[in-house]
């Protein structure tokens, strides 16, 4: 394993922080989480950008969020023709094993998964359109929110739009999961889409009855 190299000097140096204070001080806390296994309230499907941490946003303790990033927040259609279907695997442990009452789809601003899809379908990212990849294909999951923002003639707000299309897409894909739906359906299980503007600070949330994203 000759490629792989020690850890940065400075994570490490945080890593001893850590264990010197945050640890030290929650010491049964942290013995509590690893004897009592995880019990999370909610499952957050959040983007991968380093910019977005759920957990400072709603002040979330260890063992409170079952967090599942990925590129645009996207969660697939329910498919079982195989494969390695690591977001859908997140969904079914969450629900099917950990009993989360709550599954929430956190967009944001300034998403680049977003604008690249948004190039793509306008043929200004051929990268993304070859068939090797991955990023241009998982994104593919968002083409038909590109088609129902075309009207907006305004740039900034036809990409917020399509933001907001990431996280309503995704919702409407979980409820393809049939263990998800059954369970929506039951009152067991809620769904919820979120949108934040990092630069504002400003988490927006979905309203279905009004058919908008309105500030929290």
């Amino acid at each position: 394993m000759e490629h792989i190299s020690p850890l940065p000097t400075y994570l490490a140096q945080r890593y001893h922080g850590w264990k010197a204070t945050s640890y030290s001080e929650n010491k049964s806390w942290y013995r509590h989480l690893a004897n009592e296994g995880q019990h999370p309230r909610a499952m957050m499907i959040s983007c991968c950008d380093s910019r977005v941490h759920v957990t400072s946003i709603f002040g979330a303790d260890q063992g409170e969020f079952f967090i599942h990033r990925n590129i645009a927040n996207l969660v697939p259609a329910f498919d079982t023709s195989g494969g390695q279907h690591g977001t859908s695997a997140a969904v079914e442990y969450a629900v099917r094993q950990l009993h989360v009452a709550h599954v929430i789809v956190m967009g944001h601003s300034n998403c680049g998964g977003v604008n690249g899809c948004a190039a793509m379908c306008s043929g200004h990212a051929p990268e993304l359109e070859a068939e090797g990849s991955f990023v241009g294909r998982w994104m593919d999951i968002l083409r038909p929110g590109v088609a129902r923002v075309a009207h907006i003639e305004d740039p900034a707000n036809r990409m917020r739009a399509l933001e907001h299309e990431s996280v309503l897409i995704s919702l409407s894909n979980l409820m393809t999961f049939p263990f998800v739906a059954d369970l929506v359906e039951a009152g067991d299980l809620t769904l919820h889409g979120l949108w934040l503007d990092i630069s504002e600070g400003v988490v927006e949330h979905y309203l279905p009855a009004q058919g908008v994203f309105a500030p929290l």
